[in-house]
């Protein structure tokens, strides 16, 4: 059930019309069953229902308007205090609350400044609700139970600036004290009525205290207003505690040796030398190829053994999708042998994410008909791929990830016309003189993106015959025409954020005519100062239940080579370069492992070639994403 929940500091009922109002939309949203088992309603559409169902002034108490709201700023004081509970919930500011009439054109204010304290770390959705439809970011603070300071731009609800060369450099925006997801939709804001902030799936009836929420001129800086430290010794969140906390170097010590005792072999899966299942046998190359075998796509190891590739971004010594620093060898590919990781770690089989040379960019797209961009594409593949030609355990090579561009094509025509002289820039002009629309534009940049395919792989096979190339790790939602382009790899490789990615590789493979590799993926529980991740589970235990859905799911299909999480290790709790501060590892800050993952891990490797060669049925309990359940995507309000 889907409704608007708010208190205040003080325990301050609803003015009654607003009573009145929460009345009505309880009443309609009793009739629809929102998350039914067939899913009959969407997210979306129930939001709409709450848009037509509530007005703006939905908050709990009314906020004073600030002398300065008739000139640069325009400001509501007090404390209030929402909890955010159910399938969604939503605080609402109107207009009037914020010093303007309603509609309101917000065209000549740069910022939302908000000083807030979450009682969690789960992501905030913020709407600006307008005449013409709702505009939307998300917004993560940084920890927990910590007062700071948020100053939205507004610029991110009309629309993503142009910088960026995946997708999560297009999307992400981070600050001192926060950080934003730029999804949309987006529009202007010249006829806001009120600015919302929700919450799928609040876990825990988190809440939110927010103070001196005004519109501003100027950017008034996203800082912390409590003194700190915010992290403990470890890295850890500083200002909450929770049950597995670490406490000191002994209790580290002392956990990491216990792990040490539980470690498992490559003999519990049934592995030979290079990860492949000893009880099959194909032709032996002394490569990884693939095969399709009885209808199934499958990885064929050096030795002839079929294989399916399990492995987390970001592995010390040596990637599934891309490696990481290496701190301990000997343990981290104990680690990997124990849970049934095949791929990754040191002197184990591994991917290799191929780095080109830093030039003209735009969303993603380099200057591919310049003469330099091909020479310094040869330059790299030799450097990279001549000294890994006749290794063994090169599983292949990623290419690239996630482009930006798909969708945005006349943007990155503007990028190119806009920027420097290009040989690629003299190809469109001479393009568009015959012709200036949407769909030339889109023509354009599709056959640029072949070009550069083109390039790349040839460069690559030219230095290295011997070895797959695995794509280009599509993330989203990419055009057909995209999609098709992939007929020049060996492996499509596709990043898919979701409960369950049975749609978007079946899709893959079609388009394709390739066997299919899921190169990202993650879910993650909003605790312990971390936020949850693109895919949320309700605890640890469910975010167990969750990667045995995922993979077994996707396992079951023919075109299915293997998946990789993202990531080893959480991400740091004030986030990395671009904001992301997700509890997405396998191990912790302090490298102590998540057993409920590692123990469904496990499980699902077991039985993973049963499943994938139709002898056993996939894995099919739901996770949940909080005590109110979960949806079948976490996608539906941006898409």
């Amino acid at each position: 059930m889907i409704f608007l929940r708010a208190e205040d500091a003080g325990g301050a009922e609803f003015p009654a019309a607003a009573r009145g109002e929460l009345a009505t939309l309880r009443s309609i949203i009793h009739k629809l069953s929102v998350e039914d088992e067939t899913m009959s309603m969407s997210r979306r559409t129930a939001i709409k229902l709450i848009a037509g169902a509530v007005p703006a002034a939905a908050s709990a108490r009314a906020f004073a308007v600030s002398p300065q709201a008739a000139t640069t700023v325009a400001a509501m004081d007090g404390v209030t205090r929402f909890v955010f509970d159910g399938v969604y919930s939503e605080l609402r500011i109107s207009m009037q609350e914020l010093g303007q009439s309603s509609p309101a054109d917000l065209s000549a204010y740069s910022h939302l400044v908000m000083e807030m304290r979450m009682s969690s770390p789960q992501r905030l959705l913020l709407w600006a609700h307008t005449t013409h439809g709702p505009r939307n970011m998300s917004i993560i603070g940084f920890g927990q139970n910590a007062w700071l300071r948020a100053s939205v731009p507004l610029q991110y609800f009309v629309g993503r600036d142009k910088n960026g060369f995946d997708l999560a450099s297009a999307t992400n925006r981070r600050t001192h004290s926060s950080w934003y997801s730029v999804w949309g939709p987006y529009g202007d804001l010249q006829s806001v009525e009120a600015i919302g902030i929700a919450m799928e799936y609040p876990l825990n009836k988190p809440s939110i205290e927010l103070r001196n929420v005004h519109l501003s001129k100027v950017d008034e800086g996203s800082e912390f207003l409590e003194p700190g430290p915010m992290l403990d010794s470890f890295g850890q969140w500083a200002l909450a505690d929770w049950p597995r906390k670490l406490h000191s170097k002994e209790q580290l010590a002392r956990e990491l040796a216990e792990e040490e005792k539980s470690f498992g072999s490559v003999a519990d899966f049934g592995w030979g030398p290079y990860g492949g299942y000893k009880n099959t046998q194909a032709i032996a190359t002394g490569f990884f190829r693939v095969e399709k075998i009885d209808g199934r796509w499958w990885f064929v190891d050096p030795e002839g053994h079929l294989f399916l590739s399990t492995g987390i971004n970001g592995t010390p010594g040596g990637g599934a999708g891309f490696g990481g620093n290496d701190t301990d060898v000997n343990r981290t590919n104990k680690r990997l042998d124990s849970w049934g990781m095949t791929t990754g770690g040191k002197d184990r089989p591994a991917t290799f994410m191929l780095r080109w040379p830093k030039g003209t960019n735009y969303l993603g797209m380099p200057d591919v008909y310049s003469p330099q961009f091909a020479a310094d594409i040869d330059a790299a593949a030799n450097t990279q791929c001549t000294p890994r030609k006749n290794d063994p355990l090169v599983l292949g090579y990623f290419i690239g990830n996630e482009p930006p561009w798909d969708g945005r094509e006349s943007e990155v025509c503007d990028l190119i016309l806009g920027g420097s002289d290009t040989a690629t820039k003299a190809r469109l002009k001479d393009f568009l003189a015959q012709g200036d629309t949407p769909a030339r534009r889109r023509e354009f940049v599709l056959a640029g993106f072949r070009k550069h395919l083109e390039i790349v792989c040839g460069a690559v096979r030219k230095y290295d015959p011997n070895h797959l190339i695995l794509g280009i790790r599509f993330g989203g939602k990419m055009s057909d025409e995209a999609m098709i382009a992939a007929r020049i790899f060996d492996v499509c490789s596709i990043n898919v954020y979701e409960y369950e990615p049975t749609k978007q590789v079946i899709r893959a493979g079609r388009l394709t005519g390739l066997p299919v590799l899921i190169g990202e993926f993650h879910i993650g529980v909003p605790a312990d100062g971390l936020a949850a991740g693109l895919v949320q589970a309700k605890d640890q235990i469910e975010r167990g239940i969750a990667y045995r859905y995922y993979v077994e799911q996707a396992a079951s299909l023919e075109w299915y080579l293997g998946s990789y999480w993202f990531a080893w290790r959480d991400e740091p709790v004030l986030g990395r370069m671009d904001g992301e501060n997700y509890n997405i590892g396998f191990v912790d800050v302090t490298d102590r492992p998540y057993a409920e993952l590692i123990d469904a891990a496990k499980a699902t490797h077991k039985r993973l070639i049963d499943v994938h060669s139709g002898k056993a049925l996939p894995f099919s309990r739901h996770p949940l994403a909080s005590d109110a359940g979960a949806p079948s995507s976490p996608w539906p309000l941006y898409q």
